[in-house]
């Protein structure tokens, strides 16, 4: 489900996307990686506290009005990213992509959100259990299934620059302008 879930581009996929086209494929992973791997305690927290936010729904507001801020955040840092010269080849500065990885996927807000409303869904349905040892299971194929659709994209990107220089060298617009509609989404979504 979470490999499902992350299959229309979004932040972190595009990022990962943008990391191996600016850098390489390494550092793709490198970022896929750490992105995942902040998926675990995101997924986590949703199942250990269902029925506490779901008895705190204002919790779960918080949680989303920061998400729309830090959407609006990320659109202007594309955006300012986008006017600096697009590099087709490898980066020089390597290394810190995990640590973007982990830092863009713990900014995600509405993860914690989706995890909580999928979990719910899926114990109504009869097909989850909140309890040990099926909540590390659910964790551990949130993991799996975030960790190769970003490796997916990984891949992906390396098509985007043999075959789509457009795409490849305007990249940061369109996070920029994803970043601002799911931003846009949520905040019409929140204010219903």
């Amino acid at each position: 489900m979470a490999f499902l879930s992350l299959i229309p581009p979004g932040m972190m996929n595009m990022t990962a996307v943008r990391t191996t086209i600016e850098k390489n494929s390494k550092e793709g992973v490198w970022f896929s990686l750490g992105a995942a791997l902040i998926v675990i305690p995101q997924a986590f927290i949703a199942l250990v506290f269902a029925r506490y936010f779901s008895e705190h729904p204002e919790i779960v507001q918080r949680l989303e009005i920061a998400g729309i801020i830090v959407l609006f955040a990320l659109s202007i840092v594309f955006f300012i990213q986008a006017k600096k010269k697009f590099r087709g080849e490898g980066g020089k500065r390597q290394g810190k992509s995990f640590w973007l990885g982990m830092l863009m996927s713990g900014m995600n807000m509405l993860a914690i959100p989706f995890y909580l409303v999928l979990s719910s869904v899926l114990e109504n349905r009869g097909l989850l259990q909140t309890e040990q040892p099926f909540i590390n299971l659910f964790v551990s194929g949130v993991f799996l299934g975030a960790f190769t659709l970003f490796i997916v994209y990984v891949q992906f990107a390396q098509i985007i620059v043999k075959r789509a220089q457009f795409i490849a060298s305007n990249i940061n617009y369109i996070l920029s302008v994803l970043f601002f509609i799911l931003g846009i989404l949520t905040l019409i979504k929140f204010l219903k």
